[in-house]
């Protein structure tokens, strides 16, 4: 499955890659290098015409860490989450106090969801 992407977000996802909020490094540093399940996750990734903040091809899934940047952009959210999953993808949401004081419980609702969704082999 090819996902496209405006190319003109690259600047901008690196700039956020460079810049992540604390919530986002500390789920990264349990995503990255395959640590979740063997699968690979990215961060800051451009799909279609938004950035995601984590994505994994392989299980066609997006995980998003809600902020205070997305404070009074609910509807937007929507909007961008339908768009997205009518690609294919599914999106996991988390706040971003919920991945600050429990990311635990959000490494396992992950966990869960993969477990449940396996890649598909082909």
């Amino acid at each position: 499955m090819k996902i496209k992407y405006n190319e003109k977000l690259n600047p901008l996802a690196r700039n956020l890659r460079n810049n992540s909020t604390l919530s986002e490094v500390l789920l990264w540093n349990k995503l990255k290098q395959r640590k979740m399940a063997g699968c690979q996750f990215l961060r800051q990734r451009p799909i279609k015409n938004y950035i995601v903040d984590f994505f994994c091809h392989k299980l066609k899934l997006v995980i998003e860490i809600d902020g205070d940047s997305h404070d009074g952009k609910v509807k937007n959210d929507k909007k961008r989450q339908k768009e997205l999953e009518k690609t294919g993808l599914t999106v996991l949401r988390f706040g971003d106090h919920a991945v600050k004081t429990h990311i635990e419980g959000v490494l396992n609702t992950i966990a869960y969801w993969i477990e449940e969704n396996p890649p598909n082999p082909l």
